[in-house]
């Protein structure tokens, strides 16, 4: 599986990362949080797997439960020695051309 957002980091980690991420699903869509495209850009270093990613709208009511399924999912894929650091971003702003076709077809646009 390709990720769809900018990744820098151990090529061992990219696929784990990229699988993690789609199992969070952003339930005012029911769609992966990959697919929607709020993953703006993962980096792993030494110490952190950095993840920056947005919403839909700064209103979105489930912003806390997305974050912490993300971490969760995140959390079973990395190394234990890692910090799980997700960075909540509102610049670029989210438009519904960051989403994958198959999210666009699902969404019957």
């Amino acid at each position: 599986m390709s990720a769809s957002f900018p990744y820098d980091g151990p090529e061992a980690l990219r696929a784990p990362v990229s699988a993690a991420l789609s199992r969070v699903v952003d339930p005012e869509v029911s769609m992966n949080i990959v697919d929607v495209g709020l993953i703006y850009g993962v980096t792993i270093d030494a110490v952190n797997v950095h993840v920056l990613m947005t919403m839909t709208s700064a209103a979105c009511p489930v912003i806390d439960l997305i974050i912490e399924d993300a971490e969760i999912e995140l959390d079973r894929v990395v190394p234990a020695d890692l910090k799980i650091c997700i960075e909540l971003v509102w610049e670029p702003p989210w438009t519904p051309d960051r989403m994958s076709a198959s999210a666009k077809r699902f969404m019957g646009w």
